[in-house]
């Protein structure tokens, strides 16, 4: 069977008022979406309003704050004063202490080399052992020059002994003369017999002088021959130390004067030489007599007083040095020949100098300044280094006793006082280095004792410090308005 399908009338409007309840709430939905998109749109664009206010307020904000800083920086230039220190300007000692390197060696030296030749047979000393003057160090053996000492003594006798002959026929012929030549003058001798005995005589008497020589001759001889005898005894020439033995017991030694056997080295060590090379600044002060201190590195708790006792008086071309010795009494043998040391020369002064600290000094393309304070203002002056003392340094020109010149320590206090806390610890560095680079030329001192720039400056190079710090503000594009206020722009 089929199902009829029958429609009521009240369905149809029952589904008629759903239709219009579903219609209405989706409206409802859609006017609720339309009214929160809108509020949304407002909100977004009050909250970018405040973001470009806020944005809008910090920018001025910054400049303000900039501005202020600006106005602080030129209230605290203007009444900025940096303080220097300054320093005495005080005279040099009349006595110049000089400090200088200098080598030891003995009073007296003395190589000794045989004179005799022989073998060694006694050997009575070593390095290091001290002997008097006279005392025999070595022996030689040499029996062939007692051999020859022999014969030549046998020689004299005989020349001796023919002198005597010589003298007694000289005597013979004068006695015939002196008979003869009264009986010659009256005729009763022939003259020729007178002529025989009177050239006989001569002859007699040039004999006898002729064997006089040869005794004298072969007493040298033989003084030659005992003095070589004596040479076998090698004996020390004056009292000293042993420093060096090249000959042992046994050994043969040569005699000859060009090619004799190196044999001992002796030294005189009771008194020391000191060699010290004064340089040219310091040597036309030195005289022989002045004082002087010698200290060797070794020997901390001791210090060897002593006097200088000559100079070459000529300096050496090569080192312009002088060559200077000095004397010192070495009675316990503490100091040794070939010591390095130190000597301490007092030395009169005979230019004036003056000496000033070391920081006082400027160094820049003019050379070496110091700026000294004169009649309430600093001047630079130039001036000539003969000595650096380390701390100090002696200066002969530009200033006299009793200048007062300013110090370089205080530079970086300055710096840390002129540069505002707003500065950058890059622009603090470059106001360092350029006022390591540049001078004052003048500062006008206040009645505190502080000193003030005189005139207000228009560029790094006049070596302004105020104005530094101003001109690398503009460098860096800092403070502008003080900056052209001043005078002053990226060029300076």
């Amino acid at each position: 069977m089929n199902d009829l399908d029958v429609h009521d009338p009240n369905d149809a409007i029952t589904r008629d008022r759903q239709d219009n309840r579903a219609g209405d709430h989706n409206m409802e939905k859609t006017q609720k979406h339309r009214l929160r998109r809108r509020w949304g749109g407002r909100l977004f664009a009050l909250g970018g309003f405040l973001l470009l206010a806020s944005g809008l307020s910090l920018g001025a904000w910054a400049n303000y704050s900039r501005q202020q800083q600006v106005m602080t920086t030129a209230k605290q230039e203007r009444d900025f004063v940096p303080s220097l220190r300054v320093a005495m300007v005080e005279a040099s000692p009349d006595i110049m202490s000089v400090s200088l390197p200098g080598t030891t060696a003995a009073f007296a030296t003395a190589n000794i080399f045989a004179r005799a030749t022989g073998y060694i047979a006694k050997r009575n000393v070593d390095i290091g052992d001290r002997v008097k003057a006279g005392d025999l160090l070595a022996q030689l053996a040499v029996p062939e020059l007692g051999d020859q000492i022999s014969q030549n003594e046998a020689t004299l006798d005989q020349l001796k002994s023919a002198l005597e002959q010589a003298e007694a026929s000289r005597k013979l012929a004068e006695v015939t003369w002196g008979r003869d030549e009264p009986l010659v003058k009256k005729g009763w001798v022939t003259s020729q017999q007178g002529d025989v005995d009177l050239q006989t005589l001569k002859a007699r008497e040039a004999a006898v002088a002729a064997a006089q020589h040869n005794v004298l001759a072969q007493e040298s001889l033989l003084k030659q021959l005992r003095q070589n005898r004596d040479y076998a005894s090698v004996v020390a020439p004056f009292d000293g130390v042993i420093t060096q033995r090249n000959v042992d017991v046994g050994s043969l030694v040569q005699g000859n004067a060009t090619f004799g056997t190196f044999m001992f080295e002796i030294m005189q060590v009771d008194v020391i030489r000191v060699w010290v090379y004064v340089p040219q600044n310091a040597a036309f002060g030195v005289v022989p007599g002045i004082a002087a201190v010698v200290r060797v590195p070794e020997l901390p708790d001791r210090e060897f007083p002593g006097t200088v006792t000559r100079i070459a008086d000529a300096q050496q071309s090569g080192t312009r040095t002088l060559l200077t010795e000095i004397d010192l009494s070495n009675p316990d043998g503490a100091l040794r020949s070939g010591v390095y040391c130190m000597a301490e020369l007092k030395i009169p002064r005979t230019t004036p100098s003056f000496v000033v600290p070391a920081e006082a000094i400027i160094f820049n393309r003019n050379g070496l300044q110091v700026a000294v304070v004169k009649d309430g203002k600093a001047e630079i002056r130039k001036v000539r280094v003969t000595r650096d003392l380390g701390t100090r340094v002696e200066v002969d020109t530009g200033v006299k006793w009793g200048d007062q010149v300013t110090r370089r320590c205080c530079i970086k206090r300055i710096v840390d006082d002129a540069t505002l806390p707003s500065a950058s610890a890059q622009i603090k560095d470059g106001l360092l280095r350029a006022l390591a680079v540049t001078s004052t030329k003048r500062i006008a001192i206040l009645p505190t004792g502080r000193l003030l720039p005189d005139d207000r400056p228009r560029s790094i190079g006049k070596g302004k410090i105020v104005s530094c710090y101003l001109s690398l503000m503009c460098l860096r594009g800092e403070g502008r308005e003080i900056g052209r206020r001043r005078g002053f722009s990226a060029r300076s």
